[in-house]
């Protein structure tokens, strides 16, 4: 997806005293929301501010065709409220499409709380946020998302009902998103080898988080070799004690001779600079917006390298959220994500087929979708 370009503000401030679904709230302090007006197709670009806690967000609903907007809050020291915005509108569109391809009646939006989320405030920035949230009035559910987790949704949700991924419901995602990233290693593994069989494969794992240690795991026990990094060597430490893991520098991941590479960090690791490096088949990973910019998968392509789209590959997050939003058992969430393997196949034989990029082709299937405005 292409970066998005800005456009002037259209100024439209509010106190809390003049939005309704603010009345829990004391006169003091106030919030200000802003509406920021970009030329992207996005529904509503929200930005507010609260002077007493220092808040300051970003609540981006790319479309609501096919139902509400679901997205993560993120919690992130951005260098600028522009670059805040980049991610936050590029996210949401990549929850737009996630959703479609899911087959969901849901939207994609997302939410950004700009700052440190290690700041002693937590709580009170959070309260804030779950208030932003409450304005939208349900076109917009949040839940975790980097730098958040189900303990923090649970303070978003003293201020709204409109939030996924608490305690003891959905809870933490990333083992069922690791299971739907797994899926997709899977189908890519079978369209350029024949085979779902992954033992004695290497794959090169960037970052050993959550999703990337439970991603860890169950390459593991299938067999294959991992070469692992992250910034958090306690985290690259963890992988190589309990699942025999060589490790190498964040910068030299790259490079590293494998079959797969995993990125399950942050975004924009596929450009100019990377591509050239890479020295494996497949490219699949958990991490959100993986392209720095569309023509890299032009660039992956035009090296023979099989790019699952990250949107396709990481939809077990939102699949396992459909347990709290749409009522869904566990067993029919789990259904779904194993349900990934079928469509990243899909995808792979339509770019084939028309001699497209597979990001092109999942796109063009995540339009149609929305275009016939009905989930699956």
């Amino acid at each position: 997806m292409p970066l998005p370009h800005f456009v002037p503000l259209r100024e439209t401030n509010f106190s809390i005293e003049h939005l309704s679904s603010f009345k829990r709230m004391t006169p003091d302090p106030i919030m200000e929301i802003r509406e920021k007006i970009t030329n992207t197709d996005h529904e509503q670009v929200l930005i507010g501010r609260d002077a007493a806690t220092g808040y300051h967000g970003i609540i981006a609903i790319h479309n609501t065709s096919l139902g509400p907007a679901v997205g993560g809050t993120r919690f992130w020291n951005y260098d600028s409220e522009e670059a805040a915005l980049t991610d936050a509108l590029r996210l949401s569109q990549g929850m737009t499409y996630k959703t479609a391809l899911a087959g969901l009646p849901l939207g994609g939006g997302k939410s950004i709380i700009i700052g440190n989320h290690a700041t002693s405030d937590r709580e009170a920035l959070l309260r804030v946020h779950g208030r932003f949230v409450e304005t939208l009035q349900g076109r917009y559910i949040t839940a975790e998302d980097v730098g958040t987790s189900p303990a923090d949704m649970e303070i978003v949700r003293l201020e709204t009902q409109h939030v996924a991924g608490l305690l003891g419901r959905s809870g933490d995602p990333s083992p069922i998103t690791a299971r739907g990233v797994f899926r997709a290693i899977q189908a890519s593994n079978r369209f350029v080898s024949d085979t779902d069989n992954l033992s004695g494969s290497t794959v090169a794992l960037q970052g050993c988080g959550h999703v990337g240690y439970n991603l860890a795991k169950l390459l593991h026990e299938a067999g294959a070799k991992l070469i692992v990094t992250d910034v958090n060597g306690d985290n690259v430490s963890r992988l190589v004690d309990e699942f025999g893991a060589e490790s190498v520098l964040p910068g030299d991941i790259f490079s590293v001779p494998a079959e797969i590479f995993a990125p399950c960090a942050l975004g924009g690791v596929i450009n100019d600079e990377t591509i050239p490096k890479l020295k494996v088949r497949i490219v699949a990973g958990a991490a959100n917006n993986q392209l720095l910019e569309e023509r890299h998968g032009d660039m992956l392509r035009e090296r023979n390298i099989l790019y699952a789209p990250d949107y396709v590959a990481n939809a077990g997050g939102v699949l396992n959220g459909c347990i709290e939003v749409l009522g869904w058992d566990s067993e029919h969430a789990l259904r779904k994500v194993d349900a990934i393997y079928d469509t990243i196949l899909s995808i792979f034989e339509n770019a084939q087929a028309e001699g497209i990029t597979t990001n092109k082709a999942a796109d063009q299937l995540a339009e149609q979708r929305l275009r016939s405005g009905a989930a699956l």
